[in-house]
């Protein structure tokens, strides 16, 4: 099982959200939910890249990208705000010893503090986007998870929420399991939908592999 994490399962999406228009007022640029939306599921530099663009502020993608785990981090520190059945699901799948990877575009110091809300050793590897050279959409980074598990991919679930994410895991190979949240995903080939995790059960998920 190779599971994304911002939507997925953390609704971080709106912090992340809360955190850019702090960043625009600070800044005097300008910015919307629509802005907003493009950015979910990229990878962090080119979301940085995206705001620079789109904010009108002048800093650099990089100091774009540290202001706002800055803020992030300091909120999912305070609460982890869930997903309904993520939690639940995961302890299931490690209980039934499945193994699992994380495939994150956050970075390491954003994914520390929901890890602490785990069981330790719930994930078997964990790929940050600080840790691949091409983030979501490109494969790289469930290519590197299903390797480090030592699984083939197209062996492996991945489980999305965006439509980076899933191109992400489509092209790597992989089964997905698509629970849309905050940004709609259009069907293909691959692509398997349900509307929340909450009664899925191990059997279902080894059943799309």
């Amino acid at each position: 099982m190779l599971w994304d994490m911002d939507g997925t399962l953390v609704d971080t999406e709106p912090y992340w959200i809360d955190v850019e228009y702090e960043l625009a007022e600070e800044y005097g640029g300008t910015w919307s939910r629509e802005h907003a939306l493009e950015l979910v599921g990229n990878d962090l530099l080119s979301s940085g890249r995206y705001i620079r663009e789109h904010m009108g502020i002048d800093l650099s993608p990089e100091e774009i990208v540290e202001r706002l785990l800055d803020g992030v981090v300091a909120r999912v520190s305070q609460q982890v705000p869930w997903c309904p059945g993520a939690r639940e699901m995961l302890i299931a799948l490690r209980e039934a010893d499945v193994p699992m990877a994380l495939v994150t575009m956050s970075y390491a110091r954003f994914v520390a503090p929901i890890l602490e809300q785990l069981p330790p050793g719930t994930f078997d590897a964990i790929v940050t986007g600080d840790q691949v050279t091409h983030g979501k959409p490109h494969p790289e980074p469930y290519l590197t998870a299903a390797a480090t598990l030592g699984v083939a991919p197209d062996a492996c679930v991945a489980v999305e929420d965006s439509t980076t994410g899933t191109t992400s895991a489509v092209s790597a190979g992989c089964q997905v399991l698509v629970i849309p949240n905050h940004v709609t995903v259009a069907p293909g080939p691959a692509r398997h939908f349900r509307d929340s995790l909450v009664g899925l059960t191990v059997a279902d998920l080894a059943a799309l592999a």
